[in-house]
């Protein structure tokens, strides 16, 4: 099975506990003011690579992962190309591989043979990093484009398969640092079972000079990254442990 992919990191230490060998898929359907790689949104861009190649590209850093490292998936979103993530996870984990999903989890749908594909992914993952961005539905339609009640229920999903999660939130100083928003967060968050770790990744402005090749508005050339002060209140606030 193909897939399409926006490139590859060798030695991502960010992205998953230990070392990791990281694949970031094609495309994305949110819109996130702040997104660093708006590159990656397009559709059926990047590279074509099939399964079995994805996996010998990635067993050739394995002596470098030690015994936290491994594999994740990232985006773009990954769950856009459901299946060919699904056979990659499987085949990884029976070469003995961690596997790690990094997804917002926007097209999350509950319709049975989509969750019936979910789940079989569920089984291949031992770990999903999910960004929640807004608990406010309509405050996430205008950070991103679209409302957040699927991803919400994806988080719920994951919980109930027992699967671990970390959960992660880009903290924009003036738009998603809320005291209700944050309160709400570490609310949704301590209801789930699963989650063994929770960031507050602060805002950077990076990406900027990809919105300006593609020739795209960039909507938050005021924002100013969180002081680390600004990063321990919304710790605070949430009420959640800081990592």
């Amino acid at each position: 099975m193909q897939g399409f992919i926006h490139s590859f990191e060798s030695f991502g230490s960010v992205d998953g506990p230990g070392v990791r060998f990281v694949v970031f898929m094609q495309g994305c359907a949110m819109r996130c003011r702040y997104c660093h790689n708006p590159d990656s949104w397009k559709m059926r861009a990047g590279e074509a690579h099939d399964t079995d190649e994805v996996v010998q590209k990635a067993l050739r850093y394995r002596l470098y992962w030690g015994d936290e490292g491994g594999v994740t998936v990232s985006g773009g979103e990954a769950l856009l190309q459901l299946d060919f993530v699904t056979e990659l996870f499987e085949k990884l984990k029976a070469e003995g591989v961690n596997t790690c999903l990094d997804t917002a989890a926007g097209p999350y749908r509950e319709n049975p043979e989509w969750l019936a594909k979910f789940d079989r992914l569920m089984r291949a993952t031992d770990l999903v990093m999910l960004d929640l961005k807004e608990m406010d539905s309509k405050a996430h339609r205008d950070l991103t484009g679209i409302g957040n009640e699927g991803i919400l229920a994806c988080a719920r999903r994951i919980d109930s398969l027992g699967v671990k999660m970390w959960i992660r939130r880009v903290l924009v100083p003036g738009l998603t640092d809320r005291e209700d928003e944050l309160r709400a967060l570490g609310d949704f968050v301590r209801s789930l079972s699963n989650v063994t770790r929770f960031e507050v990744l602060p805002y950077h402005s990076l990406g900027i000079y990809k919105w300006e090749k593609l020739g795209l508005p960039y909507t938050l050339k005021d924002a100013e990254p969180p002081t680390e002060e600004q990063v321990a209140r919304a710790y605070e606030i949430s009420g959640l442990p800081r990592s």
